[in-house]
């Protein structure tokens, strides 16, 4: 009886052992995709409150530029941070439309906030699929 418990508690060893980098890069997993979630909803609000700001720039017309600073500094951040190409991808594309917008504003025109939210619908994407 000693022998098969002593071999019992050796397997169960060995298979916590065999199950722990498993589950570490699942955690890995389970956390990359979190962040990235969060990510989504900072850069989601963002482009919300540029769009806030687009909306009352004839009261604050301030208020468009620091939005689109807000959500350049933001995804400098998410940039520096990301290993995923998707993601890289994603952002660059959305720091794309965030500096056409950024023209509009330099030049005195409205710019057209549709492909800079389909940037930031893309990011989300990359972050979920």
């Amino acid at each position: 009886m000693p022998d098969s418990l002593t071999r019992s508690a050796t397997l169960a060893a060995a298979g916590l052992v065999l199950l722990l980098p498993l589950s570490a890069v699942s955690c890995s997993a389970a956390q990359k995709a979190l962040d990235c979630g969060n990510t989504a909803v900072r850069i989601t609000n963002d482009v919300a409150q540029a769009g806030n700001a687009f909306n009352n720039a004839a009261n604050d017309p301030n208020a468009a530029g620091q939005a689109l600073q807000t959500l350049k500094n933001d995804l400098d951040q998410i940039s520096r941070n990301s290993s995923d190409t998707d993601v890289s991808q994603a952002v660059t594309d959305l720091q794309t439309q965030v500096d056409k917008a950024q023209q509009a504003i330099d030049n005195k025109q409205v710019p057209d906030l549709k492909p800079l939210g389909d940037a930031a619908g893309n990011l989300s994407k990359a972050c979920t699929g």
